[in-house]
């Protein structure tokens, strides 16, 4: 049969120094083994081109010692040569390549064509596309290049291409060129290219620079307050954290005054700048603290988002004013009207109380007439006299900041009023005992003429007649009140009636009336027990009777019968 290869040399890498074994098998081989480089013949030269074994049993296999890149590297063909001058059985293999690696020189890393030291800084832009190249030269084969961002490789972003080397012969340049956009967590990271050549001893050399990432600032606002500030109590420190790089500065700006007051936009005025410092601090805080403050960050890539945080400042009420008159006697006549008004400032706004403090019973009675800075007093009596005070109260981390006024003392002044609330117009009392009368009016000026009057009869007071005394005066329980007694003695069922009060003085005068009613003196209880007691023994007794004669009844009832039994008998056996 016809010569044929059973085995074509293939392309093969080897370091230099190192045996390279060229295979070429031929099947029925007939001619002559020969090998070319590059189209040229080579020859077998011992110690350098040898046989791997015999040429005539078909291995045409050929062994380079000691590779040299200058002298072995090249395409490699092995031919087989016609097996008679006639014959067209000839064998030529394709082309071999056999590389002599050689390691090239560590990678190299430029932007915009300027190369960067290894372990060096590279500055860039957050958000902004970057181009990076890596060169690796001097290699053969050439060298593949990865890119890694520390340890993470940027998988499809990044190309390369391979070129001869000028200057050296049978030589490459690897370039690989990254095209990445960077942000600001990238910052202080290794970008790093990583040369794969096995002729290196460990196989790679890679060369990295740390990432200096430029970014706008960002700012937070660290030491918000949590609770309500109270002046000259509380402290507060503001802190405006800028991230960003190159470093920025601070600017605090304040908007306006209390931000509970003022209806100011933070975002549409930016107000004056108040501090450059990163840290504000307000220790203790008072009042005028109270406003809006903003911060930013700016540096030469930006301007950061603006922060704005509310300072409202609260602080105990104070009464600035009150009013008509304070510690003054303020004098209204009688059904006419009045207002109190008050006024304090506090932070939160303080809720009003106005309290009305009088003598009543012996006691002082304090009575809440109105929930508002404005205290309205219509169709006024003399129940309205005494000392009103005003009372402020804030809210402020759940406890209650209050302060009072000091009093205004209201006097009433016109015709007398009898208080119809503490002067009872019905009284009940038992025959034989002692009735008081009694009644409690006002008047400012004093009365010039009590008296009481019944059925025909009238009587002032300080003045007696009969079982009939109308008492003096006595001073009341408030200012310019007094009680008036009509004392009757030993009442009788004829003393049941209206009795009617006229109270006089400069401005006019009252009727009041009282209804006495009279009651006969009860049966006592015991004297109840006695009868119910009484009524039951009778029963008993009556009861007893009845039985005793509805017996006796009967038993002469059954002795008349018989006896007349008896006598109906004889009556027949005579007959």
């Amino acid at each position: 049969g016809m010569q044929q290869f059973d085995r074509e040399p293939q392309y093969t890498e080897a370091n230099p120094g190192e045996i390279v074994i060229m295979p070429c098998r031929v099947f029925n081989k007939k001619g002559q083994c020969v090998w070319q480089k590059d189209g040229k013949p080579v020859g077998i030269y011992p110690g350098k081109y040898e046989w791997v074994s015999s040429p005539d049993l078909g291995d045409c296999s050929l062994r380079i010692s000691a590779a040299r890149a200058d002298l072995d590297a090249g395409e490699w063909e092995c031919q087989v040569t016609a097996s008679s001058f006639d014959a067209q059985d000839a064998l030529t293999s394709d082309p071999a390549r056999l590389v002599v690696r050689v390691p090239p020189s560590p990678p190299q890393l430029e932007v915009e064509l300027s190369p960067i030291a290894d372990g060096g800084n590279l500055t860039l832009s957050a958000g902004k596309e970057a181009t990076v190249r890596c060169l690796s030269r001097g290699g053969n084969p050439a060298a593949n290049v990865k890119w890694f961002l520390d340890d993470r490789e940027l998988v499809g972003q990044y190309n390369q291409t391979n070129t001869t080397d000028i200057g050296k012969v049978k030589t490459w340049m690897a370039v690989s060129t990254l095209t990445y956009t960077f942000n600001k967590t990238d910052h202080s990271k290794l970008l790093r290219c990583v040369a794969l050549h096995e002729a290196y001893p460990t196989k790679s050399r890679e060369s990295s620079v740390t990432l200096d990432i430029h970014y706008a600032p960002e700012v937070t606002l660290v030491g918000t307050p949590t609770v309500d500030l109270e002046e000259n109590i509380d402290s507060v420190s503001l802190r405006c954290r800028a991230d960003a790089n190159p470093p920025a500065t601070v600017i605090w700006r304040r908007v306006g005054g209390n931000p509970s007051l003022s209806n100011k936009s933070p975002v549409a005025s930016m107000g004056d700048i108040y501090s450059f410092q990163e840290i504000l601090e307000f220790s203790p805080v008072t009042r005028k603290d109270s406003a809006t403050y903003s911060c930013e960050a700016k540096n030469t890539i930006g301007t950061s988002n603006l922060i704005t945080i509310p300072i409202d400042i609260k602080y105990s009420p104070m009464i600035v004013n009150v009013g008509p008159a304070v510690s003054q006697q303020l004098t209204v006549t009688l059904y006419e009207s009045t207002r109190l008004e008050c006024q304090a400032e506090g932070n939160p706004q303080p809720r009003y109380q106005w309290l009305h403090r009088r003598p009543k019973d012996g006691e002082e009675d304090i009575v809440i007439r109105s929930e508002d800075r404005y205290l309205h007093i219509t169709n006024v009596t003399y129940e309205h006299q005494g000392e009103y005070i005003c009372i402020a109260t804030s809210t402020i981390n759940g406890l209650e900041r209050m302060v009072q006024s000091e009093a205004i003392t209201l006097r009433v002044v016109g015709p007398p009023q009898v208080l119809n609330e503490v002067s009872s117009r019905f009284i009940s009392v038992e025959r034989g005992d002692d009735a008081v009368i009694r009644a409690v009016f006002c008047a400012d000026p004093r009365p010039i003429r009590v008296s009481w009057r019944w059925a025909a009869f009238q009587m002032e007071a300080d003045s007696g007649s009969g079982r009939f005394v109308a008492e003096a005066l006595h001073k009341g329980k408030r200012d310019e009140c007094y009680e008036t007694r009509l004392r009757i003695q030993r009442v009788e069922m004829n003393d049941a009636r209206h009795y009617y009060l006229t109270v006089e003085n400069d401005k006019g005068s009252d009727t009041f009336y009282v209804t006495l009613t009279v009651k006969v003196e009860p049966v006592s209880m015991a004297t109840v027990i006695a009868v119910v007691i009484a009524c039951l023994f009778l029963i008993i007794v009556v009861t007893l009777c009845l039985l005793y004669a509805y017996r006796s009844e009967r038993c002469c009832f059954d002795r008349e019968f018989r006896h007349f039994y008896h006598l109906e008998i004889s009556f027949i056996t005579h007959n």
